[in-house]
């Protein structure tokens, strides 16, 4: 029989202990997670009660509201064709992707770059439409990027459309593409459990912690410790080293951020304004554990414009990078200031915090009771508030009462 010193029977404890945290912390807010929120470049999207809601400005029909609405000050609800609950969303600038309960994809928004799936068809789509090359395969995740959109099944295969400048689509050449198509490597791997889209590069994260990157690699967001764009899917080799174990990733526009099993956050890219949190505005070609949030046991994280977000299991919200018109959430700080290593958001210290969203220039956060609370710049209306232009601590946004105006509005339409 294998005879495990202390030391090892002390590791192995901790790191059960983690795990059950992170398990404990999944169940207790089961209900919380059908609650979510994507944030666009100027606008926001929240799915309530498997329903969609949305505001901010419709540039592009990203709204999903018609070719009428160009702008929404609160948030209104978005019809759709199909009786099917919404389980998942995306929220890119120019396009918005939904995923049903069914299985069933819905998009809106330019589809110029045929980003929305819909064949050769080069207008705007102002409402949520079925992807119908997609009819028959059951997916449950969306990721939008920069003119493109990232796929994925029920089992694990992975499928994208749009523009592919850079390889971003994953098939080995820069052909653009109408409608998905999936892409082959992963046919031969472990299953895919989560996808994310940057402005020109994608993610994919396989069951058996595996992180695969592929597209531009400009801004050194692949993690391959070099600059070269990959026309294929490639496995990041800093992970796979180091025995790390990925459970989630979020692409940036310019920096990328994962989490992996034992709730530690690892950063790189650019490391404009402090985002990548090591303190300095060093870029890293390849990922890098952030030490100064070891201590903390971390459940999700989102990058987005030069700027970082990190929910703990207790429900608090670190932040880091470019202040952005107040979109990191400290009041004391200015409009663009740098903040270069994790801070806590005292204002949100109260609340248990379970999703965050970071667009351009705002943030939305959503607590496990339900409660909406946006910062940042609100000039297009995208923090569903009508009469603020912004605001640098995080403010409640009253969306269960323009909910149910709308409910009570609705019948005299």
């Amino acid at each position: 029989m294998l005879s495990l010193g202390w030391d090892w029977k002390v590791k192995i404890f901790l790191i059960l202990e983690d795990i059950f945290k992170l398990v404990s912390y999944i169940c207790e807010h089961a209900v919380c997670f059908q609650m979510q929120v994507a944030t666009g470049r100027y606008h926001t999207l929240l799915v309530h009660d498997s329903s969609v809601y949305s505001c901010g400005s419709s540039l592009c029909g990203v709204l999903g509201h018609g070719p009428d609405t160009t702008q929404c000050s609160a948030f209104s609800r978005v019809p759709f064709p199909s009786l099917s609950r919404v389980v998942n969303i995306s929220a890119s600038h120019n396009h918005a992707a939904f995923v049903m309960e069914s299985g069933e994809v819905f998009t809106c928004g330019d589809n110029s770059s045929f980003c929305c799936g819909h064949g050769e068809v080069g207008r705007t789509i102002f409402r949520p439409t079925q992807i119908k090359a997609l009819e028959g395969i059951s997916c449950k995740q969306v990721a939008t990027g920069l003119s493109f959109t990232v796929i994925l099944t029920t089992d694990g295969q992975v499928y994208t459309c749009g523009s592919n400048t850079h390889g971003q689509l994953g098939h080995g050449d820069t052909i653009d593409r109408t409608t998905p198509k999936i892409v082959k490597l992963f046919e031969g791997l472990a299953p895919v459990e989560q996808v994310a889209a940057g402005a020109s590069y994608t993610f994919a994260v396989t069951d058996d912690g595996t992180v695969y990157s592929f597209g531009s690699c400009t801004n050194f967001c692949l993690g391959h410790g070099d600059q070269h764009d990959e026309l294929h899917p490639r496995a990041i080799e800093s992970f796979k080293r180091r025995n790390i174990h990925v459970v989630r990733v979020s692409a940036g526009d310019e920096h990328a951020v994962a989490l992996d099993a034992l709730g530690y956050v690892y950063t790189w890219g650019r490391g404009y304004c402090g985002a990548l949190g090591h303190g300095d505005e060093n870029d890293k070609t390849n990922p890098e554990l952030i030490s100064s949030l070891k201590s903390q046991v971390a459940v999700q994280v989102c990058a987005r414009k030069r700027k970082t977000f990190v929910i703990t299991d207790e429900g608090s919200v670190f932040a880091f990078g470019w202040m952005g018109f107040g979109s990191l959430g400290f009041p004391d700080r200015g409009s663009s200031d740098k903040v270069m290593r994790p801070r806590v958001l005292d204002s949100l210290r109260d609340h248990y915090v379970s999703q965050i969203s970071t667009g351009l220039y705002h943030t939305v956060a959503v607590t496990n009771r339900g409660i909406v609370f946006g910062f940042g710049d609100n000039e297009r209306a995208q923090l569903g508030q009508e009469y603020i232009r912004g605001c640098l601590k995080p403010t409640e946004i009253m969306f269960q009462k323009s909910m149910e105006d709308i409910v009570i509005a609705a019948p005299s339409g």
